[in-house]
C-alpha cells in the first residue's frame, strides 16, 4: 500500500479503497506512467490514486474516460504532469500548486480556483469563473469561455496569474480583479463579429486586460480605461501568444497583426465612496 500524506488513517479510508481498485483494476503503469480508466470511478477515488502516486514519487498520469469528476489535481502540491481525456467537473486544479494539467476536451466551472502555481491547458472550451481568486500559476484555454473569468485575481510580488482565452468569454470579465493579466484572443469569432462580454472590468482594482480586437465603451464597466500599448505590453503579447501557439498550433505573427486594446483600473479603490471608513 503506498503512503498517504500525514494525518490520515489509512487503515480507515485505504483498505476499502484497495479492494475496490483491486475489483475494477482502474490502474495500471507503463514505463514511467501511472494510466488511469476513469469511467464509472467516483471522483473522490480518482484523486486518490493521483495523490497516492504523486506521494510516491510518480510524475507522469494519463486519466481516460473522463466524465464529470470534480477536483482533480486540487492538493497535489508536486511537480506532476496529467493528461485527461474527456470533461473533467467543477473545480479542476482548485488550489494548484505546482502541477501541470492538461486537458484533451472542455473543461466545466471553476477552473484553477485559488490556483498558486502550475500550468493547465485546455484544448477546448470551458465553463464559467475560471481563475477564481487565482493568484499565481498559467492557464491557456483553447477556445472560448463563460461568465466571470478572472473573478478577484490578485497577484504578489513576483506572483502574476495568467488567463488566456483563445477565443472569447462572456460578461463580467476581470471582475474585481485586483492583479494578474487576462488575454482574450478572439480567434473563434467569425470575420468582422464583435466580443460580446459587457460589464468587463466591473470592480476591477488591479491588474490588466488585453483584448484583441475592440470592444464599445458600453461594455467596459465604470471606472476602467482604454490605454494605449506601450513596448512591454507588445513584448508581453509576443511572449502569451507564442506560447499558447506552441501549445495549440497557429501563426503567432498572424494572431498578432489584429489590433489589441488593454484595459487597466482608473483606482485601486473603486468603491471607496461606499465603504463605511
Amino acid at each position: 500500500m503506498m503512503k498517504r500524506g500525514p494525518g490520515k488513517d489509512e487503515e480507515e479510508e485505504d483498505e476499502p479503497f484497495k479492494e475496490r481498485l483491486v475489483e475494477r483494476q482502474v490502474m495500471r503503469v507503463v514505463g514511467d506512467t501511472i494510466e488511469v480508466d476513469a469511467e464509472g470511478l467516483q471522483y473522490r477515488d480518482l484523486n486518490l490514486i493521483i495523490k497516492q502516486n504523486a506521494w510516491a514519487g510518480r510524475k507522469r498520469f494519463k486519466v481516460f474516460n473522463v466524465f464529470g469528476q470534480r477536483y482533480i489535481g486540487t492538493g497535489v502540491d508536486r511537480d506532476v504532469d496529467i493528461e485527461i481525456y474527456g470533461t473533467p467537473g467543477n473545480d479542476l486544479g482548485a488550489f494548484l500548486n505546482g502541477p501541470t494539467i492538461r486537458v484533451f476536451g472542455n473543461a466545466q466551472d471553476g477552473l484553477g480556483n485559488t490556483m498558486n502555481e502550475g500550468l493547465v491547458i485546455i484544448h477546448g472550451h470551458a465553463g464559467d469563473i475560471v481563475g477564481y481568486s487565482m493568484r499565481g500559476g498559467r492557464i491557456f484555454v483553447k477556445e472560448d469561455a463563460g461568465y466571470r473569468v478572472g473573478i478577484h485575481m490578485k497577484e504578489y510580488k513576483d506572483k502574476v496569474p495568467l488567463v488566456v482565452i483563445g477565443g472569447t468569454a462572456q460578461d463580467f470579465l476581470g471582475e474585481y480583479m485586483a492583479g494578474g493579466r487576462l488575454v482574450v484572443l478572439g480567434l473563434t469569432l467569425k470575420a468582422g463579429a464583435a466580443h460580446r462580454a459587457n460589464y468587463i472590468g466591473t470592480g476591477m482594482h488591479g491588474g490588466v486586460i488585453y483584448i484583441r480586437g475592440d470592444v464599445a465603451d458600453h461594455q467596459v464597466g465604470e471606472g476602467v480605461s482604454k490605454a494605449a500599448l506601450d513596448d512591454k505590453d507588445r513584448a508581453l503579447l509576443d511572449q502569451i501568444v507564442g506560447e499558447y501557439c506552441t501549445f495549440f498550433g497557429g501563426s503567432k505573427d498572424e494572431v498578432l497583426k489584429a489590433g489589441f486594446i488593454k484595459l487597466v483600473p482608473q483606482s485601486s479603490r473603486p468603491y471607496r465612496k461606499v465603504y463605511a471608513y
